[in-house]
């Protein structure tokens, strides 16, 4: 039986089932399209890096002996629609079977399904082997429970999975370290500097242009330092275990103005784009772990694997449970739009401006950047979170919208009222400076509110406890901040709210 079988972008998965072998009645088809670089503004090196993973994944399947049909952005057959060439290929080559992995989006997903839905052939949706859960197991467990806590989910998967466990008990007495992982960095201990891939991507950047695809971000050099293929993964794998994690999870939300990685593995963009399966970075650093325990601290390597089994599979699971509905929750009501300086990187705030100039530069940010930054930025002005996603989900690398959507219109904005966050994850300065070196060079002063000089976080801050109190007072991890809300004179109260509306209507003039 002739067989098509599709390929997207993200299942870049050379170890999957269907490649054990070569069948002559199995044709591989995939796709540069203007249906997925026009859905958003992509960063321009997360485009070009998604089509140089592709090509180089394609050219993988041929060495292997795989037929496979590839069309890039400009081929003259690219109806650079999915469905359209979907459907030329099947009747072109008088298909009589069409297969494809389940994508991970629910766009794709159902545009894939509608399209089965019409064909006159067999078609079978097969699962892309990457993921630890299915797309139903958080919504499963969850079942007849009021709270999702991502904490209660990530003990489920430890004892599941037999990962840091002995017997029914956490390895080391504790289920979390988070609480230790929140050290400042000093330089003290030297971040070491990582492998250079340095994939030459300008022809792809130069296509991208020729074809007037709009994109955001800088190309610099026109290089990526990413990995492509999956013996680059192992490779930035084997570097991250004896190399960062000795010190990732004591720096792991610590930000710096002359480092913009630390100690973090980025292998994100290869995970998530299946180059490199969960499953193998969790078990590598679990075994890297147990033969140097001398030496490494069980913090450093829970930090790390509870970002993985529990925090990406939550967030896969909280996204096919609430989607499509999901996409439009806004608890806030928060409509205004994002500062221009979230595109140019203009601004007198220096946290902001390294983490915008970080992401337009590299296509890259770490957790704490996008969270407690930009994110938390966006929120204390009421940006629409329509605009907050559209902007994470373009500008990094690592983006794609099953795990965008829940971290920032749930965890960064709180626009679903609390399904993924407990609280809003905001802060004034205070936070800022204590995790980083920013605030010491920066314009503004951390220390004050109302004064002229004073760094806006801290009027914003007060600001949106004041407005927001109707919809947060009742929150008991609220409760603190409430009481010192209410410690704050009405004078006071009044000159902040003033500062964080000129703050609100203006925050390009800061």
């Amino acid at each position: 039986m002739k067989t098509l079988r599709l390929i997207l972008g993200d299942q870049l998965n050379i170890k999957h089932s269907w490649l054990r072998n070569t069948e002559d009645s199995v044709m591989y088809c995939m796709f540069e399209m203007r249906q997925e670089t026009d859905y958003t503004y992509h960063h321009i090196l997360k485009a070009a890096a998604f089509f140089a993973a592709m090509r180089s994944f394609a050219k993988q399947l041929e060495t292997n002996g795989h037929k496979v049909i590839y069309y890039r952005l400009d081929a003259k057959e690219n109806k650079q629609k999915l469905t359209d060439n979907l459907t030329n290929l099947i009747g072109s080559l008088t298909v009589e079977k069409f297969e494809y992995q389940l994508p991970d989006e629910y766009r794709l997903d159902e545009q894939l399904k509608a399209f089965c839905k019409g064909l006159s052939i067999k078609s079978e949706a097969f699962d892309t082997e990457h993921f630890y859960t299915t797309r139903t197991e958080l919504e499963d467990f969850f079942k007849g429970k009021k709270q999702l806590l991502m904490e209660n989910f990530y003990r489920y998967m430890r004892k599941k999975h037999d990962i840091l466990m002995e017997g029914k008990n956490p390895e080391g007495g504790k289920w979390n370290y988070d609480a230790t992982n929140r050290n400042k960095w000093n330089d003290k201990d030297t971040v070491p500097e990582k492998p250079d891939f340095n994939h030459d991507v300008k022809d792809i950047i130069s296509l991208l242009e020729k074809q007037s695809v709009k994109t955001m971000g800088r190309a610099g050099n026109g290089f990526i330092n990413q990995p492509l293929t999956r013996k680059e993964a192992l490779e930035l794998l084997k570097f991250f275990c004896e190399k960062l994690l000795l010190h990732f999870g004591d720096y792991q939300d610590a930000m710096h103005t002359e480092e913009t990685t630390l100690f973090h593995s980025q292998l994100s963009f290869a995970i998530n784009a299946k180059i490199i399966s969960p499953r193998d970075v969790v078990a590598t650093v679990h075994n890297y772990y147990h033969k140097h325990k001398d030496a490494i601290n069980i913090s450093e390597a829970e930090g790390f694997i509870r970002q993985i089994i529990g925090w990406r599979e939550y967030m896969r699971g909280i996204y096919w449970m609430h989607m499509p509905r999901y996409k439009k929750e806004n608890y806030f009501g928060n409509k205004n739009k994002l500062p221009d300086f979230y595109w140019t990187g203009q601004t007198k705030m220096n946290c902001l401006k390294h983490s915008v100039n970080n992401s337009l530069d590299t296509a890259y940010a770490h957790h704490i950047q996008r969270l407690m930054v930009l994110g938390n930025f966006a929120l204390l002005i009421q940006a629409s979170p329509d605009e907050v996603d559209e902007w994470y989900l373009g500008v990094y690398i690592d983006a794609v919208e099953w795990v965008q959507l829940p971290n920032t219109r749930g965890m960064s904005q709180f626009a679903d009222a609390g399904t993924v966050a407990t609280k809003p994850y905001i802060s004034s300065a205070n936070y800022i400076n204590n995790m980083s070196n920013y605030c010491g060079s920066c314009f503004y002063n951390a220390k004050t509110r109302t004064e002229e000089k004073s760094c806006p976080f801290n009027s914003l801050y007060w600001n949106f406890l004041y407005t927001q109190k109707k919809l947060l007072e009742q929150n008991p991890r609220m409760a603190f901040m409430y009481k010192q809300l209410d410690k704050i004179k009405p004078e006071e109260i009044e000159l902040i709210l003033k500062r964080a509306d000129k703050i609100i209507n203006a925050p390009d003039d800061f």
